[in-house]
């Protein structure tokens, strides 16, 4: 668990600005205040001191951001409660989930379905306003956001076969780049009238089995609700932890 903390600590402040503050790592992202883009990473087995966390709080509030963190708790098995005297609520409990290569599953995609590696800026485009959609937020995607995509990890998209060239995109998935053999899966979103159809499972597998060949023994990710988890479990995840986020308002 350390060492998937260690990727996260790791990969989290890639384009985002940082600041140490007592035994947290605070990450902010420039240009937004969305708060899945704004958060702290505690060390391992921190136990800060109440005047630690009231430094943590102001960092976030100086910048008009919510105050959050999001960590794994075995790694600081004591912090959630020091959190919430301190005032902090629970968001969410998320479940970890990972992946050796022993364990992999293959999944094809399903008929009508062809997975791809997004080809020019159109693609990219569509994927993620394909993902938002499916998340539930906006579809408008900005030239920026383009261009952060093209920045870094392996994106792969679905595609609906029969449609006109491009316009068929429902739903897409991300891996992150690999650090010390581990890294992330991520963003794996499929439109709402495809589910079911075992898209999801296609695209994890797909992306799970590129990390493995290119050297990665650890693949984690973290599904929102166990019904996806359910999904990761068909092409070889297991749990392996909680993830939790707790934010004060």
């Amino acid at each position: 668990m350390s060492a998937i903390q260690a990727y996260v600590r790791t990969t989290a402040p890639r384009g985002r600005e940082t600041e140490r503050v007592g035994p947290f790592l605070a990450t902010y992202s420039p240009g937004t205040p969305h708060p899945m883009l704004n958060y702290a990473i505690p060390d391992d087995g921190a136990q800060p001191t109440a005047a630690e966390i009231a430094a943590l709080t102001a960092a976030y509030r100086r910048r008009d951001l919510l105050p959050r963190l999001e960590y794994f708790t075995d790694v600081a098995p004591d912090l959630e409660k020091l959190l919430v005297g301190a005032g902090y609520e629970l968001e969410r409990r998320v479940p970890l989930m990972t992946c050796a290569p022993a364990a992999r599953v293959d999944r094809p995609a399903p008929a009508g379905i062809r997975l791809r590696v997004p080809e020019s800026d159109d693609d990219l485009r569509r994927m993620r306003a394909a993902q938002s959609t499916a998340f539930g937020e906006p579809a408008e995607i900005s030239d920026d956001e383009v261009q952060q995509l093209k920045a870094g990890g392996r994106h792969l998209l679905a595609e609906a076969d029969g449609g006109v060239v491009g316009s068929g995109v429902v739903g897409g998935g991300v891996a992150l780049e690999i650090v010390d053999g581990t890294t992330e899966i991520a963003g794996i979103a499929v439109l709402e009238p495809y589910r079911g159809r075992g898209i999801a499972a296609a695209l994890t597998a797909r992306l799970t089995r590129e990390v493995h060949e290119a050297g990665a023994h650890t693949a984690f990710l973290t599904p929102g609700d166990l019904g996806i988890g359910h999904v990761y479990a068909r092409v070889g995840y297991r749990p392996a932890g909680e993830c939790v986020h707790l934010s004060l308002r």
